[in-house]
């Protein structure tokens, strides 16, 4: 099936960037739903697990919170709260930071590295979302995207 059959679309789209628009909206959304069940059993959502994932790439050096919206991938979120959440679940720590008295440092906890270790069993199953894809396909559809948020001259 195509995008138009998919989201039932009886008349034809305005132009092709319009349709191309729609899909990468729809497809979007159609894996943020398959990733966010994943999650489900984790009880973390997939902006906490993309924290989890900056600060594990930062490990073992804490980074702020502002540092942390700056690497964001959904930049809307509200990073204070979800660190707190991530406390709550003693996934992360937070310390005042030493450097600026308004920022506050987060830091991968143990339990937060057990608990990514123990999500990489699903590491192929996100991979899959792409699977009807080759290597190749998916290099180049990344640099299709990249190529849209490039500034034009």
């Amino acid at each position: 099936m195509g995008i138009k059959e998919d989201i039932k679309q009886v008349r034809d789209f305005r132009n092709d960037y319009q349709m191309a628009a729609v899909n990468i909206i729809y497809t979007c959304n159609w894996m943020t739903e398959g990733f966010k069940q994943m999650l489900e059993p984790y009880d973390i959502t997939h902006q906490q697990y993309n924290v989890l994932r900056i600060l594990k790439g930062s490990y073992p050096e804490p980074i702020s919170t502002l540092e942390i919206r700056s690497r964001m991938l959904d930049k809307m979120s509200d990073v204070s709260r979800m660190v707190d959440r991530l406390v709550l679940k003693e996934l992360v720590t937070k310390t005042p930071c030493p450097n600026d008295k308004r920022l506050v440092d987060v830091l991968l906890s143990e339990k937060g590295h057990g608990l990514l270790k123990q999500m990489s069993v699903f590491d192929k199953e996100m991979d899959n979302q792409l699977g009807n894809l080759t290597p190749e396909e998916a290099r180049h559809l990344s640099h299709l995207l990249d190529k849209i948020r490039t500034e034009k001259p």
